[in-house]
């Protein structure tokens, strides 16, 4: 048995082991002293020696990390969180930076969201949705705790989603206003996506606007209203609506909490050790939960430095800033990284220690690439956005190729049988990251909370004894074919194994005789079905797992993630599929 004691606040003192470039420095800090009830290490009998001794050092570690979240602060709200981040985290350095707008401190972060919180509280009533449409950049962190302290909801905009996507979302979370930027929306190439918005009743607000009405007197109130909320919010409270990504239907409007978000720092930052002397480079759109939590919220209240840069798709721009940037961590999606590692020069990622990788699986190509070209790893984690995201994760203590990592601290897992599935099971999951509930453009502002506070992912999933969650497929992702049940990832899977360089999707589209036929998109020329059938026999596979067509392209669709678009993709395949069916009937 043992008894979790965390001790909170001596690490701050001037006789901590910590240097003050990494910690807040205080003479007399305030000590917190928490005991937690006992806990007791189950271990195997079987286990002895060196094995016994490996399995009881995991599971005090688990202890220990699950002990820094049970007392973390994450019963308050995000405004409170970035006050008590600056009060206990900030070494003097920028909290944020972008290539444009230079750098903002936290007291001027903080200070610029009183002065444009007060401006914006006329938009809409407290409580209310307001839609964020913005770049990765100083302005976007500004406009966000802008909304927070005046109790306002902060609708992230998907602007890469398309019209009908983002009407959908704003309808879903009654969104009545937009906060976008003139020259965003002029550099952005928006201008239809604005007038679309307009004629559907949705104002969209240029923030210069509002900067420009702002007056000394302005400014001298928001120093008066100091580090406290405008407006009194509950740690339960919705905080953000996020938006599904609609890679497979209508985009669904996720809710966040307060709680939820700072639940989910505190569960990354208790399995990555960072400080002040790490600095996150973060080139995922804040409309994206990995890039929200992750690349914002998770550095500013870490105490970590922040480095903005609007768009992952400029592949010789980013590696150039993170050099320039002396960024030690960087998070990014296998798409995104390829891209930079393929122009990059190999001292352009000197500096970093550290990249999370998420959204899509991490082929091994690219695993190889980094660690021969630039000499550093890549953790793969897992998150959906109704666990705001990060619901598991590699870390340098405890990585396992091929899968995910293991569950975030607090959380529970379920796998629940799926007809014509023998490995794995489908994966809910429960903890205090896990959203309040759906927005759904048929019910507008109806919020639907998870069933018992489980979310149901719609991954097929294996989890081993050691924990590690490896990802078979979603369940929507399975094709019926003869009977049989084929996972287009495996199959995907594949086609990345047998031309690594090229980008591949596959599909299902219906077939009169089979139920279902695989059809592969790929951007390899010199695609061919009977390699493909070669490399499934040395692979073990069946026949089934062979796409009956392969379709040579030179752009897959995206979605503004980097994650293939499933809806443009199926749509694309039964477009070229039909004349196709059509001579075949005629024949």
């Amino acid at each position: 048995w043992l008894v979790p004691v965390r001790i909170e606040g001596p690490e701050r003192s001037p006789f901590s082991y910590l240097r003050k470039s990494q910690v807040k420095r205080a003479w007399f800090p305030k000590t917190t002293v928490t005991i937690l009830k006992p806990r007791k290490i189950k271990l195997d009998d079987a286990l002895r020696g060196k094995a016994r001794r490996q399995a009881a050092g995991a599971a005090l570690q688990d202890i220990m990390v699950d002990t820094a979240v049970e007392t973390a602060h994450i019963d308050q709200t995000l405004f409170q969180a970035l006050v008590e981040a600056k009060t206990t985290r900030s070494t003097g350095k920028p909290a944020v930076q972008d290539p444009l707008g230079g750098s903002l401190s936290y007291g001027k972060l903080i200070l610029g969201a009183q002065v444009l919180g007060a401006k914006l509280a006329r938009f809409a009533p407290e409580g209310a949705a307001i839609g964020i449409m913005l770049p990765n950049a100083n302005g976007v962190a500004v406009t966000f705790f802008a909304l927070q302290s005046i109790g306002r909801v902060a609708a992230m905009i998907n602007f890469t989603a398309g019209a009908a996507n983002v009407i959908a979302s704003c309808k879903a979370a009654k969104v009545d206003v937009v906060l976008s930027s003139r020259v965003f929306i002029e550099k952005g190439r928006l201008g239809d996506l604005v007038a679309k918005l307009d004629a559907a009743g949705i104002r969209v607000v240029n923030l210069e606007d509002e900067r420009a009405a702002i007056s000394f007197g302005d400014k001298l109130a928001g120093l008066r209203q100091g580090s406290k909320a405008q407006s009194t919010r509950q740690p339960n409270d919705p905080a953000v609506v996020l938006f599904t990504s609609g890679s497979e239907g209508t985009p669904k409007g996720v809710v966040l909490s307060h709680r939820n978000i700072i639940a989910n720092t505190s569960q990354c930052l208790a399995r990555i050790a960072a400080n002040g002397d790490d600095k996150v480079f973060n080139v995922l759109p804040v409309f994206h939960s990995f890039g929200l939590t992750g690349g914002l919220m998770m550095p500013l209240l870490g105490g970590i430095p922040v480095y903005l840069y609007p768009s992952p798709l400029h592949y010789r721009i980013v590696p150039e800033l993170i050099y320039g940037s002396n960024a030690t961590i960087l998070f990014g999606t296998d798409t995104f990284l390829n891209g930079y590692a393929r122009v990059a020069h190999p001292y352009d990622f000197h500096s970093v220690r550290l990249i999370m990788a998420g959204a899509e699986a991490v082929k091994d190509r690219t695993r190889a690439t980094y660690m021969d070209k630039f000499g550093v790893r890549i953790l793969e984690g897992y998150g959906v956005t109704e666990t705001a995201p990060v619901l598991a994760m590699n870390t340098p203590l405890a990585n396992r190729a091929g899968t995910v990592g293991r569950l975030s601290p607090l959380m529970e897992a379920r796998l629940d049988p799926v007809p014509g599935i023998t490995e794995g099971g489908r994966l809910s999951v429960r903890g205090p990251n896990v959203m309040l509930g759906y927005y759904r453009a048929e019910n507008p502002g109806q919020l639907e909370p998870p069933v018992g506070g489980w979310h149901d992912t719609g991954d097929i999933v294996t989890i081993d004894a050691d924990g590690y969650i490896k990802i078979r497929g979603r369940a929507k992702r399975f094709a019926k074919i003869a009977g049989e049940m084929v996972s287009l990832s495996a199959v995907e899977a594949m086609a990345a194994e047998l031309w690594p360089a090229a980008l591949s999707v596959v599909v299902a589209i219906p077939d009169a005789r089979k139920g279902e036929r695989l059809v592969l998109m790929t951007q390899e020329k010199a695609a061919a079905r009977d390699a493909f059938m070669r490399h499934a026999k040395l692979k073990g596979a069946s026949e089934l797992s062979v796409p009956s067509d392969i379709m040579m392209l030179d752009h897959l669709p995206l979605l503004g993630s980097g994650k293939p678009d499933y809806v443009a993709s199926l749509a694309l395949a039964k477009a070229r599929a039909r004349p196709e069916k059509m001579e075949n009937e005629a024949a």
